[in-house]
C-alpha cells in the first residue's frame, strides 16, 4: 500500500474545504424531443441531485439514471421512449446528458369513475372530474391516484367508514397506445353523529354548552362539523383547554359518540400598557375583563385610556344569546373628557346593543344610547341630551387578520334622534367607510381608503362636538394635526362640520420580509358646504410588520396648510383593514 498517496487525498480535500476551493461540479442535462417542461421537471425530480459526482461516477450512475427517467416518463403516460445517456466534460464540469425521444403517449380510451350507495345522494360528495381524466387525455398516473385519494378522503370526512372500492383498475394496452380506468366506490351507509357529552369541571350550564354545538344528534357525520365544534368552544374564550373526540372506532350501530373534555380558564384578566400616537401623544391604556360570570356565561369588563387631551373610562356587561358566538346583548356605560384645540367636552353615555357578529359575513349592531354632554366649541357653549337609536353594518374580507395581503372592509353607521323622544335636537348622523388592499408583482401593495359622513339637523348649534366632523391626523388627512381640519367660527375657532369627506391612496414597496417603504396622498376635509375646498397631504413612510400588526411611521407634508408648517410626523399601529 502506498501510504503517502493515501494521505495526500484527504489532505487535498481538507485544503479545499479550508481555503474554499471549488469542489468538482456535476450537472444533469435533460434534452427532450420535442421539448416538454413538465416531462423534463419530472425526470429531473426522479433522478435527483448528482451530489458532486466526477466523470467516472457519472458513467457508473448513467444506467440507473436512464431507468429513473423511464419511470418518470411512464408516470406521465410515455411508455415507449428512447433514452440515450452520455457523460461529457464542459467548462470544468462533468455533465450527465440524457437525450430522450419520448414518442407517442398512452391516451385514455374509457374512463368510468362512479360512487355508489348513500354517498351518491350527497351533493357535497364530489366525483373526480378533471380534464386529465377525460377520454383522449394523456395518461397521468398522478391524476389517477389523486382521484382515488379524493374519494377516500371524502368518505372519511362524511362518515362512510365502511366504504371500499369495488373496482379500481388502470389497464394499459401498449400495442394500441390506450388505457382504461375504472374506479367504482361503494360507500355503504353513512355514520351519524351522536349527542355531545361535555366532561370536566366547568361552571357552565349544559344548556349554554349545547347551544355552541353546530350540529344536532343524528345528523350525518362530518369531520368539518366536529372541527367547527372545537373552534366554537375555543372562540368563546371561556376555556383554557378544549379536546373534542369523535372516534369512529367507538361507534355503536353506526352512531359516533362525541365527547368534549373542557378546562375552564381563569375568570379574570387585567392588562395595561403605555403607548404613543402623534394624535394624542403618550397614553396609558388598559382593561379588566371577567371572561365568565355564572353558569350562563355572562361577561363583563372595563376599559380605560388616559392621555393629556383625552380621558376615557367605560364598562360593559354582555349576555350571550342563541347562538352564543354570534348573538349577544351588551349594556355599556362610559365617561369621556376631551380638551382638543378649540373643543372642550365632558360626555356621559349609557346604552345597550344587540350584536350579531358572525364570522365571514355582515356584522350588525342595533343600539340605543343616551348621551349627555357638556361642551365648549368655539363660541358655542351648552349641554345636550340625546337619545340615539342606531344601526351599524360592517364586513371585513381578508387573507390575514394581522397583516393581510389583499382584502376589503366596509362599514356603515346610522343614528338619529328626535325632540319628541327625549332629545334636544332632531338629527340623522351617517358615517360610511371603505378600505381596500391589493398586492401584486411579488409584494408591491396598494391601499385605498374612503370615508364620508353627514349630519341632517335643524339645530346644528345643539349638536355636541362628539357628533360633529373633524379631519386631520394619523387616520384621516396626514400632514395636518389631529382634528385641525374643520369649519371655523367668527373668532377663528374650529367648531366641527356638518359633512366629512376623506380619501387616501397609498403605495407600499417591499424592502425586506417585514419592512416596507410607503408613499401616499390624502385628500379631504370637514365642511359645512360642498363648495368648500378639500385639503391635500402627501408624504413617505416606513412600515414594520410586528407580531400584533404593522407599525407605521410617516413624514407628511400639507399642501394647503394655512399655518405654513412644512412637515408633520405621524405614528400609528394596527391592521390595515
Amino acid at each position: 500500500m502506498n501510504i503517502s498517496h493515501f494521505l495526500i487525498v484527504p489532505a487535498a480535500a481538507l485544503l479545499a474545504l479550508v481555503v474554499g476551493l471549488p469542489a468538482a461540479a456535476a450537472e444533469l442535462e435533460v434534452l427532450l424531443s420535442p421539448p416538454q417542461k413538465a416531462l423534463r421537471a419530472n425526470v429531473e425530480a426522479h433522478i435527483g441531485p448528482l451530489n458532486g459526482r466526477d466523470a467516472s461516477a457519472l458513467h457508473r450512475f448513467a444506467p440507473a439514471a436512464e431507468r429513473e427517467a423511464g419511470k418518470a416518463l411512464q408516470a406521465l403516460g410515455y411508455y415507449r421512449p428512447q433514452i440515450r445517456s452520455e457523460v461529457v466534460e464542459e467548462g470544468g464540469k462533468s455533465i450527465l446528458r440524457l437525450r430522450i425521444e419520448q414518442g407517442e403517449p398512452v391516451r385514455l380510451r374509457t374512463v368510468a369513475i362512479r360512487v355508489e350507495g348513500e354517498a351518491a345522494q350527497l351533493d357535497s360528495f364530489r366525483v373526480p372530474n378533471s380534464a386529465k381524466l377525460a377520454p383522449g387525455a394523456v395518461l397521468d398516473h398522478g391524476a389517477y391516484e389523486d382521484a382515488k385519494r379524493l374519494i377516500r378522503n371524502q368518505a372519511l370526512r362524511y362518515g362512510f367508514f365502511d366504504g371500499a372500492f369495488a373496482e379500481q383498475s388502470l389497464r394499459i394496452d401498449l400495442e394500441s397506445g390506450v388505457a382504461d380506468i375504472r374506479l367504482i366506490y361503494r360507500s355503504g351507509p353513512r355514520y351519524r353523529l351522536g349527542a355531545v357529552a361535555f366532561v370536566g369541571e366547568t361552571p357552565f350550564d349544559d344548556d349554554l354548552l349545547q347551544r355552541l354545538v353546530p350540529f344536532k344528534a343524528g345528523e350525518g357525520y362530518d369531520a368539518d362539523r366536529v372541527g367547527a365544534l372545537n373552534q366554537a368552544l375555543v372562540s368563546t374564550r371561556y376555556f383554557e383547554d378544549v379536546r373534542v373526540e369523535a372516534a369512529p372506532e367507538h361507534a355503536v350501530a353506526r352512531v359516533v359518540p362525541v365527547q368534549v373534555q373542557l378546562q375552564a380558564r381563569k375568570p379574570r384578566t387585567l392588562a395595561a400598557g403605555l403607548g404613543f400616537s402623534t394624535d394624542v401623544g403618550p397614553r396609558l391604556r388598559g382593561n379588566w375583563t371577567r371572561h365568565w360570570r355564572g353558569a350562563e356565561g355572562h361577561r363583563l369588563g372595563a376599559d380605560f385610556e388616559f392621555s393629556s387631551p383625552r380621558q376615557n373610562l367605560s364598562s360593559w356587561y354582555e349576555i350571550p344569546l342563541d347562538p352564543p358566538l354570534t348573538e349577544s346583548l351588551r349594556f355599556t356605560t362610559g365617561y369621556q373628557k376631551e380638551d382638543l384645540l378649540d373643543t372642550q367636552s365632558e360626555r356621559l353615555t349609557v346604552g345597550g346593543q344587540w350584536q350579531h357578529l358572525p364570522e365571514n359575513a355582515w356584522q350588525r349592531i342595533v343600539s340605543l344610547r343616551l348621551e349627555q354632554e357638556r361642551y365648549n366649541v368655539g363660541e358655542d357653549e351648552g349641554r345636550s341630551s340625546l337619545l340615539l337609536p342606531g344601526i351599524g353594518f360592517s364586513r371585513t374580507v381578508s387573507d390575514s387578520k394581522v397583516d393581510p395581503s389583499r382584502g376589503w372592509r366596509l362599514q356603515a353607521d346610522l343614528a338619529g334622534g328626535h325632540r319628541s323622544l327625549f332629545s334636544d335636537a332632531d338629527l340623522l348622523h351617517l358615517d360610511l367607510q371603505a378600505k381596500g388592499l391589493t398586492t401584486f408583482a411579488g409584494g408591491h401593495r396598494l391601499l385605498g381608503r374612503l370615508q364620508f359622513g353627514g349630519i341632517a339637523t335643524n339645530a346644528f348649534e345643539s349638536i355636541p362636538p362628539s357628533l360633529r366632523f373633524f379631519a386631520g391626523g394619523d387616520q384621516s388627512v396626514r400632514g395636518y394635526d389631529y382634528q385641525t381640519l374643520s369649519p371655523r367660527d367668527s373668532e377663528g375657532d374650529r367648531v366641527g362640520g356638518r359633512y366629512l369627506m376623506v380619501g387616501s391612496l397609498e403605495y407600499q414597496y417591499p424592502l425586506r420580509e417585514r419592512w416596507r417603504l410607503a408613499t401616499f396622498v390624502d385628500h379631504g376635509n370637514a365642511f359645512d358646504d360642498f363648495t368648500d375646498p378639500l385639503k391635500t397631504g402627501v408624504g413617505i413612510g416606513v412600515r414594520w410588520v410586528s407580531p400584533v400588526g404593522p407599525l407605521r411611521l410617516d413624514l407628511a407634508h400639507a399642501l394647503d396648510d394655512d399655518e405654513g408648517s412644512a412637515f408633520r410626523i405621524h405614528f400609528s399601529m394596527g391592521p390595515e383593514l
